[in-house]
């Protein structure tokens, strides 16, 4: 099997974001023929299609797309903010899927994890994104379903993973997407 790189967008800004936490812990748990890539939304521009009607781009979007490009699948970690994704994460979503007709999404294989400090483990946001994934044409894989409880307490002052039953399901969560992936 030729090396697939998986992007990972992480909806989460806060420097220590515990969305971030299960990513790194994900990210590392790919086979060798997988390299994993952290995508970074933080200094895009909000999304104006102005600016690509007439063709200026920013910088910053230019950048995001080409390196976009080059990504076979992505996964997509994110918290709940009023019972959907963070308006980053939508805002990566809409830079990558301008200008018509030339998203960077179009057709990659997707995975969504979502996190809450509580019970409900980013259950609207899981699916609210979902339903962006769909329209942008990406296959989302459906099971296992990752919804994250109680992410504040997965992990230690080192930020070390304390729970050997979220590493396992961790672990079956990444060894279904890349059998999933195998079949596109």
């Amino acid at each position: 099997m030729e090396k697939k790189t998986i992007g990972i967008l992480v909806g989460s800004l806060r420097k220590e974001s515990y969305n971030k936490k299960i990513a790194h812990s994900l990210a590392n748990l790919f086979p060798e023929n997988f390299t994993t890539e952290f995508i970074d939304i933080d200094n895009l521009e909000w999304y104006n299609q102005d600016l690509d009607d007439e063709n200026r781009p920013t910088e910053n979007w230019t950048a995001f797309r080409n390196k976009l490009k080059n990504i076979d699948a992505f996964i997509f970690v994110t918290p709940e903010y009023n019972r959907s994704v963070p308006a980053a994460l939508k805002n990566a979503l809409d830079v990558g899927s301008r200008p018509y007709g030339s998203s960077v999404w179009d057709g990659k294989p997707a995975f969504v994890v979502s996190s809450s400090t509580g019970a409900i483990s980013g259950f609207g946001a899981n699916h609210h994104l979902r339903q962006s994934l769909v329209f942008l044409n990406m296959p989302t894989m459906q099971q296992p379903e990752a919804y994250i409880a109680y992410s504040n307490k997965l992990y230690d002052e080192n930020g070390v993973l304390v729970n050997q039953g979220t590493q396992d399901f961790f672990q079956l969560l990444v060894n279904s997407f890349v059998d999933w992936m195998g079949k596109f």
